[in-house]
């Protein structure tokens, strides 16, 4: 699986981990993406749920039993349209 192919993907329901991002103390969140906006995304953790700004976030992802790591800058957008877009 390409990172191409995971952009024109739902991203509700998939787990994620927070790799890197400009504010240290979200690196290592793990969770499942329950919500999902033009520039954020909403994680459930274990400690809650947490908004993450996408332009601010590496994240690692679990697709088709392949793991890939996503800038979130490339997620920016309605997930509507993105998945719409070749």
């Amino acid at each position: 699986m390409r990172v191409k192919d995971i952009l024109k993907c739902e991203l509700i329901g998939l787990a994620v981990e927070v790799v890197s991002a400009k504010n240290p103390s979200l690196n290592g969140i793990r969770g499942k993406v329950v919500d999902e906006t033009k520039y954020t995304l909403v994680i459930e953790t274990v400690r809650g749920v947490k908004r993450l700004i996408k332009s601010q976030v590496t994240l690692k992802m679990n697709m088709e039993g392949k793991t890939v790591e996503v800038e979130g800058s490339a997620l920016v957008g309605r997930s509507e349209e993105r998945i719409k877009k070749r």
